[in-house]
């Protein structure tokens, strides 16, 4: 699963790197966050219907068009690869509402001898944005309400940097295969199926760090300060060398 993450460069930047332009909306809902949890703002990538690409906000939290009130998204906030084509909650918005959400990084728990969960970060190695993949939703609860937009990430077995801490792990996106999952018809679903993969080893680069992001409450980049010693780790648990 993806239950916490990293959103902290700067949204310009952000639309640059994924060749998006942004919404007006963002500067003024997304702030930078060390420790984003769900119902926060967040930023992703959708095709206007210009089809251009376009960086806007979303609450982390998917609310399906039939909701009858908004709290069903804090249960929604992942959707698995497996079941995207025929669960009803995300059936409509895998057939026409998919996005790339943006992250720095994101956080697993790997339960330790007494039952502690230690939290660790993940990164790519190669520095860039993780893109994963996921689904979109504009919800209102009457005609004369606002639209409430609403995402979810959408998870997959663990490859070999995550399965040492967790079983299962965001569908992260390479460049190649961003405009096939934004881009390409629902009736691919084959095709679209394919790119919700684990990451090849190597992707990912991941530490551990202190308890304190157990709390959203907390946040700032000092949680993400390996915490014990990298050398009191397993050789798995590595930290970036740049």
């Amino acid at each position: 699963m993806c239950g916490r993450f990293v959103l902290a460069t700067r949204p310009e930047r952000l639309a640059e790197h994924f060749g998006a332009r942004l919404a007006p909306e963002v500067e003024d809902e997304v702030a930078p966050s060390w420790n984003v949890a769900p119902t926060r703002a967040v930023l992703a990538v959708t095709l206007a219907p210009d089809g251009a690409r376009e960086l806007g906000a979303f609450r982390w939290g998917l609310v399906p068009s039939f909701a009858r009130d908004e709290s069903i998204g804090n249960r929604l906030i992942n959707a698995r690869a497996e079941t995207l084509a025929d669960k009803p909650a995300f059936r409509v918005a895998f057939r026409r509402r998919r996005a790339l959400v943006i992250a720095d990084g994101f956080y697993e728990w790997r339960r330790a001898p007494g039952g502690a969960r230690q939290p660790f970060y993940f990164s790519r190695r190669d520095g860039a944005p993780l893109a994963f993949a996921g689904l979109y939703e504009l919800w209102r609860p009457d005609p004369a309400s606002a639209w409430l937009r609403t995402c979810t990430i959408v998870t997959t077995d663990a490859g070999a940097d995550v399965a040492p801490v967790h079983d299962r792990m965001p569908a992260v996106l390479e460049e190649a295969d961003q405009a096939t999952w934004l881009e390409v018809p629902a009736d691919a679903v084959a095709r679209l199926r394919s790119l919700l993969v684990p990451s090849p080893p190597g992707t990912l680069v991941c530490w551990p760090v202190d308890r304190r992001v157990n709390s959203p409450r907390n946040d700032g980049p000092s949680l993400l300060v390996p915490s014990p010693p990298a050398d009191a780790l397993p050789a798995f648990e590595e930290r970036p060398t740049a």
